[in-house]
């Protein structure tokens, strides 16, 4: 449907250098002697949310130097991954970042291990990883089978099976109370937000009564947005509260709320006929202890400290003017500290601010004919119609069958303003920056005041004593190490040439192995599949030492991912949009590769004989199990209970290394397997016990791995050690968007573009001096609606959102 391109458009490089030019006085670089501040946050501008088999997923990455959302012209290597709802990472892209920015793309086939179901887009860069999973980037994306849903339906009985299931739901709830500044305390007016959801996380309508301790009526409260709510009253000393909460169908519960606390502080926020006001309150036995003692407030956000102010408090209520001049845009976290630097109260307030930018994107019509022409504009100016420079990506989809309204889901504004700063998942963030909903901002305070509330669990200070754990990447590295051919001593001042040939190109380097006999060439540039060549020779010009070679690229984070469960909430809208799905390829007899049934071929298997008899694990290996880029990933996946580390393959419950043997030939270095690909592997065993010593003695103590290869492999040869040649992936290979023009006529070649759901994706928006971008593509043959969606960041650090809407109608 789309076809790949090999290399990048001189168009689009022209792109990208005038828009690096534009930027160049905003970009910034790493310091390093302010390590704690260098952080970087990333979002990721995907075409769709959801998908079908066979699509294409298209991305686009924005890098911003966390404290201000500036594009952080810092790590070059952007890792995007893919992973399924068992925790499994199915690909994994090395997104090249240029200024900050980068962009990619996801084969969803089934020849690349891709399932209907959900997936987690997962992105960060080796440096990000310093600073913990709230710098990770995280999207959840879902692949449909459009023809086996519509097949559902038609089945009475499992239509039946599925409302049966929902009968018989369970009609649970949570819910959670979380007073105002962090406590209730004694004899001072409170107020409390709450927040339902159900037990898929979803929030749920409540209503409900607060009761004494004697069950009496203090006040009403009902969920006013998504759950949430709050409500005012005055708490006693020595009470216990309680909330009895009721719901149309989940029932109804009685929850106790926090204890109430005889001395502390309120810290509260109000918008007061347009002026934001904080408000301090006490009560007056907290005020006789700390009376006319020295407070600090402070103005927080990313972890800067914007302003300080010191107060005494007098009076048990005092009230202090928001200072928003001095504060920037976003989630403000603002402390009561009192003489002895202790936090006594919180509150999280949002700042907005008004940015002289106006971006707008049109089209030249709002309804076109089936494969017409459209024109798209981008216009990013200020008021006096002076350029602002920016970056932008804009998709436009197909909506089969969907109304033309904002589903609310997450953008580069909702993200970088309020959801990487608050904890939790944030139920429909972008309905908290739709600029035509007049309440977003009292719902937004709600938000914060339940799902923003800490109670004082910070989030880390970040300063390394020595050196970072993860180290910036400033492009790839290839590295490894010389050794001695007997024994583990390195090879000192041997020189270690690397051949790189890729992109109709050949490049050398050379370089000299250190004290301890390593070797690197740093920050090189490889784009896609290229091959390498590494020699290693004394200074006399001899080939001598071995050669191993370390990981191109660093090694995944931990997956720790579940899939959200919301079937119940969304289904019609997925039926809607899986009919209208199907209807396109029945109407232009398109045939997507996910209506094939899967067909069982039986054929006997090609083994190999073991070597020696049966052993506690055997694994066979073809070429439908290969799928891993290194001999170490094949050898971790396929034996249970193993390790690989830089000294030896280990069983997780012993101390020392494995026996490695190599067709019959045993060894003890590790480094004999950097001379083998997966695809040279026909056969593993292994056994951790009695079988091991009784067959190889001693030596397998600890457990033996064998492992028997194709002839004629690189690793069986092992005639030259001083050499080292492989096939590597670099930096991804993006492809283009490509959009035929359809009015040629339609044929099976294109025929899948002509339904296509994307219908335009260009990650590379960058208006010119005057602050212009024009582009065209050709609609789809699908009479429909279409959405148009621009996200980006100017020059100083604004995030963007825009929506289009247009029709395609004969």
């Amino acid at each position: 449907m789309l076809k790949p391109f090999s290399r990048i458009t001189k168009h689009t490089i022209k792109s990208v250098l005038v828009f690096i030019i534009a930027f160049s006085p905003f970009l910034l670089t790493a310091q390093n002697n302010n390590l704690n501040l260098d952080i970087e946050k990333t979002y990721i501008h995907t075409d769709r949310s959801t998908y079908i088999l066979g699509e294409t997923l298209w991305y686009k990455s924005y890098t911003v130097y966390a404290k201000n959302n500036l594009l952080f012209d810092n790590s070059k290597i952007l890792y995007v991954e893919l992973i399924s709802s068992d925790s499994t990472i199915i690909a994994r892209n090395n997104t090249k970042l240029v200024a900050g920015l980068g962009n990619g793309d996801f084969k969803l086939t089934k020849e690349n291990g891709i399932k209907p179901g959900k997936y987690q887009i997962r992105a960060y860069t080796n440096w990000s990883r310093n600073f913990g999973e709230d710098f990770v980037y995280k999207k959840e994306i879902e692949i449909l089978n459009v023809f086996e849903k519509i097949s559902n339906e038609t089945n009475p009985s499992v239509a039946n099976k599925s409302n049966s299931s929902v009968e018989n739901q369970e009609t649970k709830f949570k819910i959670q109370f979380f007073p105002e500044g962090g406590s209730l305390i004694e004899n001072i007016p409170s107020v409390v937000a709450f927040k339902a959801v159900d037990l898929n996380g979803n929030p749920i309508k409540v209503q409900g009564q607060l009761l004494d301790a004697k069950g009496e009526i203090i006040t009403f409260f009902a969920s006013t947005h998504d759950g949430m709510g709050k409500f005012q009253f005055n708490p006693s000393g020595g009470q216990q509260y309680f909330a009895k909460v009721t719901t149309t169908s989940y029932g109804e519960t009685k929850e106790q709320l926090p204890m109430v606390v005889d001395e502390g502080f309120s810290l509260g926020y109000k918008n007061i006929k347009g002026t934001k006001v904080i408000s301090i309150q006490t009560n007056a036995k907290t005020l006789q202890k700390y009376s006319n003692k020295p407070f600090t407030i402070s103005y927080r956000s990313r972890g800067v400290t914007y302003l300080k102010e010191t107060i005494e408090l007098s009076n048990p209520k005092i009230f202090i003017e928001l200072p928003l001049n001095n504060l920037p845009e976003g989630i403000i976290q603002i402390t009561l500290i009192d003489d002895q630097q202790r936090p006594q109260s919180e509150r999280l307030v949002y700042v907005e601010k008004n940015h002289d930018v106006v971006v707008e994107l049109n089209t030249d019509k709002t309804i076109y004919k089936p494969k017409e022409k459209v024109a798209v504009t981008v216009s990013s100016k200020n008021s006096l119609g002076e350029a602002v420079a920016a970056s932008f990506s804009i998709a436009g989809i197909d909506l089969n069958g969907t109304k033309n309204v904002d589903n609310y889901v997450t953008n580069i504004s909702s993200y970088f303003l309020m959801e990487s700063d608050i904890k939790g998942k944030v139920h429909n963030p972008g309905y908290y920056f739709n600029v035509s909903n007049p309440t977003r901002f009292q719902h937004l305070d709600l938000l914060l005041l339940t799902q923003g509330w800490r109670d004082f669990l910070w989030k880390n200070q970040y300063n390394f004593e020595d050196s970072p754990l993860y180290e910036v990447e400033k492009g790839i590295t290839i590295s490894g190490s010389v050794k001695k051919l007997f024994g583990k001593k390195p090879v000192v001042g041997n020189t270690v040439s690397l051949s790189l040939i890729g992109n109709r190109k050949i490049e050398a380097f050379d370089t000299v192995t250190d004290a301890e006999g390593k070797f690197k060439f740093k920050n090189l540039d490889i784009v896609g599949t290229a091959r390498i060549n590494l020699k290693t020779k004394n200074k006399k010009g001899k080939e001598t030492g071995m050669l191993v070679l370390d990981s191109i690229f660093k090694e995944p984070m931990v997956v720790n991912y579940t899939a959200t469960n919301n079937e119940l909430k969304v289904l019609p809208q997925k039926k809607v949009t899986a009919q209208n799905i199907y209807k396109k390829h029945v109407e232009f007899n398109v045939k997507p590769e996910n209506v094939l049934e899967e067909v069982e071929i039986i054929a006997k298997k090609k083994t190999v004989s073991s070597y020696y008899g049966k052993l506690d694990h055997s694994f066979d290996i073809d070429e439908n199990s290969i799928g891993y880029s290194n001999v170490y990933q094949l050898i971790e996946a396929t034996i249970p209970n193993v390790v690989v580390e830089d000294t030896g393959i280990r069983f997780i419950r012993n101390s020392g290394n494995a026996l490695l043997v190599i067709n019959g030939k045993r060894t003890d270095y590790i480094s004999d397997l950097d001379f083998l690909l997966p695809e040279d592997i026909l056969k593993l065993e292994a056994s951790n016990g009695a079988v091991a010593t009784m067959i190889f003695g001693n030596e397998a103590s600890n457990g033996v791995i064998i492992i028997y290869t194709k002839k004629n492999t690189v690793g069986q040869a092992k005639e030259n050690l001083q050499l080292i040649e492989k096939q590597i992936e670099g930096y991804h290979q993006a492809r283009i968007f490509y959009t035929p023009n359809l009015n040629e006529g339609i044929t099976e070649e294109n025929s899948e573009d002509a339904i296509r759901n994307t219908i335009y994706w260009n990650p590379y928006i960058h208006p010119n001096k005057t602050g212009i971008f024009q582009g065209t593509y050709y609609n789809t043959a699908v009479e429909t609606n279409v959405k148009l969606t621009l996200e980006g960041i100017t020059a100083t650090g604004i995030p963007i959102v825009v929506n289009k809407y247009y029709t395609i109608e004969e």
